[in-house]
């Protein structure tokens, strides 16, 4: 019986080599993971349009990638859990962090920020992935962590 492949697509993962800024270390707080994942903004729209970062981590801790989740406007981007939870899925992750900015300069987050954080959480746990934590990263470079003020 001849198959045929062509009425199914393929999925493929690609791995590249990390470009940290610094030599990758375990993740221990979230100045660490601030660390890592500042040079993955684009600053020269950092100011003006909101961007999600996803960043993956083994086991131990380690970084093992930084993927751009979506870029927005001014005041919002859309995260789909689903692209979100798949990427963590494909690529191994025993953990995760997540990571946005606010144009506006505002640490705090918004009710949708603490929505989506809750709902990623609770993927999270059904396919036992960490949310280590949610950082929210302003243009000057202040941040907010979702762990460090008890908000995960």
């Amino acid at each position: 019986m001849k198959t045929n492949h062509s009425l199914v697509q393929e999925i493929k993962l690609s791995y590249s080599p990390a470009k940290f800024s610094y030599e990758a270390k375990k993740i221990q707080c979230s100045e660490d993971a601030l660390k890592v994942l500042l040079p993955f903004y684009n600053q020269d729209t950092i100011a003006c349009q909101e961007e999600f970062l996803l960043l993956l981590l083994n086991k131990a801790n380690m970084p093992i990638g930084v993927i751009p989740i979506s870029k927005g406007g001014v005041s919002c981007t859309v995260v789909d859990v689903k692209l979100v939870m798949s990427i963590a899925l494909k690529s191994l992750a025993s953990s995760i962090i997540l990571s946005h900015n606010h144009p506006s300069g505002s640490t705090e987050p918004s009710e949708d920020d603490k929505k989506l954080t809750r709902k990623i959480k609770e993927a999270c746990e059904v396919m036992d992935i960490k949310l280590l934590d949610h950082l929210i990263v302003t243009p000057d470079n202040r941040y907010r962590s979702f762990a460090d003020m008890g908000e995960l």
